[in-house]
């Protein structure tokens, strides 16, 4: 290479920087906080299953905006105090906000908080859009984006998280197989309903994860004076006398008054440098299951006393204390849009003949069941067949922000952040549309609220997964990387029990099947049937997994993980951890953990590991052979319902032996010779061969072993 290169070489390596350093040093962002109360009243309110009307006004109304630019892109957030919006409103809004800015309309994101006590933008259940409020909202939305354009100025961007698990938690409750209640249309498919685990004795445990955290993007001058924070929840409203924000307009209005009235408090806050009043934002966070009332509390201890401005006032000084730690820096600006077309779940020949003599007795009056809100929702879904839906990533810097148009689970939360290529990532909901629930395709087999077909959860089946695969390649396209791959991190429990040298180890980490995957190295996969929640709270966190990770395990809900081994002999071991959700009252057998056998029937040879039942249930039970040559033993120790425990069946020729929670004595030990045995190659866990009384709760950390563990061994893995 000559000089003349090496010169030339050098000079683009230093306008390439310069030029880097210029986008950067140009983020300037721009906040408003626009009053969109209605100015005539009474007016129709969303949030409930039938039509209603409000005359008085609780607190403010606002839809909150931030626009960031990076001289390059320039994009609109907008936060407001909505049920839901639909698509074509924020449509409108957009266009005509584009018309006022600078701003193309696909690089403009317009959420809703979900407060129940606002003005009915959209028609859904029995309650129609307000006529007069709808154009009024539109307008105000153009105005919040147009003026927030205006306030642009030099900034940074900075991000903070804590996790608030006291103020969230899973309202979707799985129901015991034996107290399955009807939907509206009269048929027994209620598996999983809201609030259900309000009664212990109805419920085996939670349908789906929680998201704890509480997300924040804060920009500040260059100055250090504080513009806007943009946090994100999982919590789905408090529940307040309308026309009221919920709780998410009493936050945004402590940390407005705290934060705006020092300049911030990192200590560099320049007072001389006040341009527009300090703007707090909170969108709403995955919360289709969330609610605030958690009921793995005794219902004596929760907290239902506390009042809407307590629990506000508690969650912004959470959010304080992570703001307060916040680092900034600048960054450049990315989005992406993408439309989906989907398909609604529209009804069968039976239900549209049901639907149409329902309307037919109720003339033109609105409905006033459920029942009639069901039947009206049918028809509506038959007449528009599909939708179009929107889905939105945003990158500033190295913090993402994903959207969905829906009431989105926890779950799918989880797996568009744990997919990111951006660790600092937060999912909005209610975005760019309110396109009802879209509950994970394997909780539509629980039924219950969250999947009856109406506008309010019309979608079909397979649109989470087809919406959150859209969400993580948008992630993907904003930050110009891969998404990451989630893998369960490995604690000292783990690698202990990766030491032992199973055959096969399933972690049960998915958050969808049919595959679980085997950990040990030995492409041991698994299936899982249908009828299993994905992602629930495993045990001992700090021993499976690293850095405050949460372990995960599946919830069996009448479906098993199943497997072969051809090769596994009379000599084997059989080790998981469970967590039983069922009453060992409620039937003769609680449930069984491990079978051996031929898949849907129950022969002469096989060895079955189970719960009893009954009155004196919650004894672990082995079962080995059947009809005459049966041999059944159980243990003496209780297990107590919802906790979880560790078991080893050991099967050492003719002698087989089961441990609990790594006790060298075993629990049960009896002779059962069984040549025959080592001719099963299928193995069921979650469940018994024949099918019958399935686990109810759940498993995780399942290993197999082709040799007889010793109790030394056993202690060890259970440590």
């Amino acid at each position: 290479m000559t000089n003349y290169q090496r010169l030339c070489l050098l000079s683009c390596v230093v306008v390439s920087l310069l030029a880097s350093a210029t986008a950067a040093a140009e983020l300037r962002v721009g906040a408003a906080n626009v009053n969109v109360t209605p100015v005539k009243l009474p007016v129709l309110v969303n949030g409930g299953m039938l039509s209603r009307t409000v005359d008085k006004v609780n607190t403010q109304l606002s839809a909150r905006a931030i626009v960031i630019d990076d001289g390059d892109d320039r994009i609109a957030i907008v936060v407001v105090d909505s049920c839901m919006m639909p698509r074509p409103l924020l449509d409108e809004a957009k266009q005509l906000a584009s018309q006022r800015t600078e701003i193309k309309p696909a690089s403009m994101l317009i959420s809703a908080t979900h407060t129940h006590s606002a003005p009915a933008s959209m028609s859904c259940l029995g309650t129609n859009f307000d006529p007069t409020y709808v154009p009024y909202l539109r307008e105000k939305l153009a105005e919040a984006i147009a003026t927030a354009e205006k306030n642009l100025e030099p900034a940074e961007v900075g991000w903070g998280t804590v996790d608030a698990p006291g103020h969230t938690a899973l309202r979707r409750w799985i129901r015991r197989p034996d107290r399955i209640i009807e939907d509206p249309f009269g048929n027994p498919t209620v598996r999983a309903n809201m609030h259900s685990g309000r009664n212990w004795d109805d419920v085996v445990g939670e349908s789906g994860p929680e998201d704890p955290q509480l997300s924040m993007i804060s920009f500040r001058s260059t100055k250090g004076r504080p513009i806007a924070l943009l946090c994100n929840f999982s919590m789905h409203y408090f529940g307040d006398q309308a026309l009221s924000a919920d709780y998410f307009g009493l936050f945004c209005t402590q940390l407005e008054s705290e934060i705006g009235a020092v300049g911030g408090s990192q200590g560099n806050g320049d007072k001389s440098d006040k341009r527009v009043p300090f703007l707090a934002a909170l969108s709403h966070g995955c919360s289709g299951d969330i609610w605030r009332r958690d009921y793995k509390v005794a219902a004596e201890n929760r907290n239902d006393a506390i009042k809407i401005d307590e629990f506000a006032s508690e969650l912004a000084d959470i959010a304080k204390q992570a703001y307060d730690k916040i680092e900034y820096s600048r960054g450049d600006v990315a989005m992406a849009e993408a439309r989906l077309h989907l398909k609604y779940r529209t009804p069968d020949k039976q239900r549209f003949e049901w639907a149409k003599r329902t309307l037919e007795a109720m003339g033109d009056r609105l409905p006033k069941t459920q029942t009639e809100v069901y039947a009206a929702e049918a028809l509506i879904l038959d007449e528009r067949k599909s939708t179009d839906v929107v889905v939105q990533a945003i990158r500033i810097g190295n913090i993402a922000i994903a959207t969905t148009p829906n009431e989105t689970y926890a779950l799918s939360g989880l797996k568009i952040k744990h997919q990111s290529p951006l660790e600092q990532t937060m999912v909005i909901e209610l975005a760019n549309g309110g396109d009802g629930y879209i509950p994970p395709p394997e909780q539509h087999l629980f039924g219950g609220y969250n999947t009856w077909a109406a506008r309010s959860a019309g979608l079909e089946v397979m649109a989470e997964p087809k919406i959150v695969e859209a969400a993580v390649t948008l992630l993907e396209r904003t930050a110009k990387s891969p998404r990451r791959r989630f893998r369960q991190s490995r604690g000292a429990a783990s690698q202990a029990l990766l030491s032992a040298k199973p055959n096969a180890y399933w972690r049960l980490d998915e958050w969808a099947g049919p595959r679980a995957k085997d950990s040990s190295g030995n492409n041991r996969d698994a299936i899982l049937e249908d009828h299993v929640a994905y992602f629930l709270d495993g045990p001992r966190s700090q021993a499976f997994c690293l850095h405050g990770e949460t372990n995960r395990c599946i919830h069996f809900v009448g479906g098993r993980l199943r497997t072969r081994f051809e090769d596994l002999g009379d000599k084997y071991s059989l080790s998981l951890w469970f967590w039983n959700g069922l009453p060992t009252d409620a039937r003769s057998t609680t449930g069984w953990l491990a079978s051996r056998g031929n898949d849907l029937g129950l022969g002469a040879q096989g060895d079955h590991l189970g719960l009893t039942g009954g009155k004196t249930g919650g004894a672990l039970m082995l079962r080995t052979g059947a009809g005459n040559n049966a041999k059944t033993a159980t243990g003496s120790s209780k297990i107590a319902r919802w906790t979880w425990n560790h078991v080893v069946l050991v099967r050492d020729g003719k002698q087989v032996r089961v441990h609990l929670n790594g006790a060298k004595k075993p629990e049960i030990e009896i002779d059962a010779p069984n040549r025959a045995i080592a001719a099963l190659p299928q193995l069921f866990f979650g469940g018994r061969c024949d099918n019958d009384s399935n686990w109810e709760g759940r498993l995780d950390e399942i290993a197999v072993f082709n040799r007889a563990l010793t109790a030394d061994e056993i202690a060890k893995l259970a440590r």
